[in-house]
């Protein structure tokens, strides 16, 4: 009997033009992973084009917008597999200005790729992109020096950007056995189905030999139940009288009938009774598994609060240490009073002070900030109007995470991490501006 493949969730990055479009492409392309009537339509654009090599791009910039700008301006999730392994990519804009969607792609992902151009190097960006990775937790980073065909000496073109790579990714934290550098050409394919005769220097893995056999670390350390409770199902129907269940996703942890759990932030502790799901009932369900808890207990519990294992429950507080992604137009500064969402629950939140302003290219911290500016990660103090049972990020992502949002427009101004996540990082003190 065959296994089922095991699924890994990665995203690619990188700054305009250095490929990734066509990157993506080739992936699907040499995954077979696209229907012939797609190559077909890629193969006759490429050639009214006047290019004698299918532009590959054109299989995921779907966007007609996105083609005549020749940037990719959103987030697109690509599905691919191989007979070892099933993937899920999120594929990030290049621009400075998506750092956002950057960070809503790589939130989720297990392996990041990262693109440089091998003409232009490390540029700004791969060390934005670097640095946002780290602290997002992502354990594992691919750099793909992409268009080596194109260079003079390209194996000295290629060790001295991985050098200078990775003496970014260590300063952050990574280790050597967590970062693989690639020298490919996504439009001629090489290295990443295929090994190429033309890299006689890289005796490494193919980008997709690399992405079969990562090791697949799906919880960053063992942690109990965390289940945001989303719905309160009460159906008051003659069949179902009595009916009481909470509705979720489980974000961490797994739950089975006869388990002790807490309640928080109230603190009411019960027993599951059943676990609905859509397919029937379960006995035990897992992280990402949607189900419907029913407990021993008549318990008060609303929309945004958190079941969790008695063990090791998060504790319920007002007053946070946080760090911050600013993805908004207008700063942030002291004092600002706006709405914080974790989970399904929302509720005002007052940023105390700034505490600490990374600058992601000097790999250095400046202390106490006036402002947090678009596109800047700093460190925040916050306290919100009522509490919030969350873990600290570097234990667990989908409960140590947040956002900030508008209170007038609703629209979404920084991501956080709850903790202090630079503090992991080798970082110097910047001079203050």
């Amino acid at each position: 009997m065959k296994h089922a493949p095991d699924l890994l969730r990665i995203a690619t990055a990188g700054s305009v033009d250095d490929g990734k479009s066509t990157l993506v492409g080739r992936l699907l392309f040499d995954t077979k992973s696209v229907l012939a009537d797609q190559i077909d339509a890629v193969t006759k654009a490429s050639v009214d084009r006047g290019m004698d090599t299918p532009d590959l791009s054109l299989l995921v910039d779907g966007l007609r917008a996105e083609r005549e700008q020749g940037i990719t301006i959103d987030v697109a999730y690509r599905y691919f597999a191989t007979p070892a392994r099933s993937f899920v990519l999120a594929d990030t804009p290049g621009h400075v200005q998506y750092t956002r969607n950057t960070v809503s792609g790589a939130s989720t992902a297990q392996l990041v790729i990262l693109l440089v151009d091998a003409r232009s190097g490390v540029v700004a960006q791969t060390r934005r992109h670097a640095a946002v990775m780290a602290l997002l937790g992502v354990t594992r980073l691919v750099l793909a020096v992409n268009k080596i065909d194109l260079v003079d000496n390209p194996a000295e073109v290629f060790a001295a950007i991985s050098a200078e790579f990775n003496e970014i990714t260590a300063s952050l934290g990574y280790t050597a056995d967590q970062v693989q550098e690639i020298p490919v050409s996504a439009l001629h394919g090489d290295n990443v189905a295929i090994r190429s005769e033309n890299t006689p220097y890289y005796d490494g893995p193919t980008l997709i030999e690399h992405l079969e056999t990562v090791p697949n670390e799906i919880d960053r350390a063992p942690v109990g139940l965390r289940f945001p409770v989303q719905y309160v199902i009460r159906p008051r129907t003659a069949e179902y009288p009595d009916y009481r269940g909470y509705a979720g996703q489980i974000a961490a942890g797994r739950v089975s009938v006869g388990d002790e759990i807490i309640v928080q932030p109230s603190g009411i502790r019960s027993t599951i009774a059943k676990i609905d799901t859509a397919d029937g009932e379960l006995r035990t369900a897992h992280t990402g598994r949607s189900v419907t808890l029913l407990l021993t207990d008549d318990v008060d519990i609303s929309r945004g609060d958190i079941i969790a294992s008695v063990a090791d429950a998060p504790e319920p507080a007002q007053q946070f240490t946080a760090t911050l992604c600013w993805l908004a137009e207008k700063a942030l500064r002291p004092g600002a009073r706006l709405l914080l969402k974790h989970g399904a629950k929302t509720t005002q939140v007052i940023i105390s002070s700034l505490d600490a302003l990374f600058d992601e290219q000097n790999l250095a911290v400046q202390d106490a900030p006036e402002s947090v500016e678009l596109n800047q990660i700093g460190r925040i103090s916050l306290m919100t109007a009522e509490p919030i049972a969350a873990d600290d990020y570097q234990v667990n992502r989908e409960s140590g995470s947040f956002l900030i949002i508008d209170p007038q427009g609703g629209n979404t101004l920084g991501a956080g991490l709850i903790g202090d996540a630079l503090a992991p990082l080798h970082l110097s003190e910047a001079a203050a501006v």
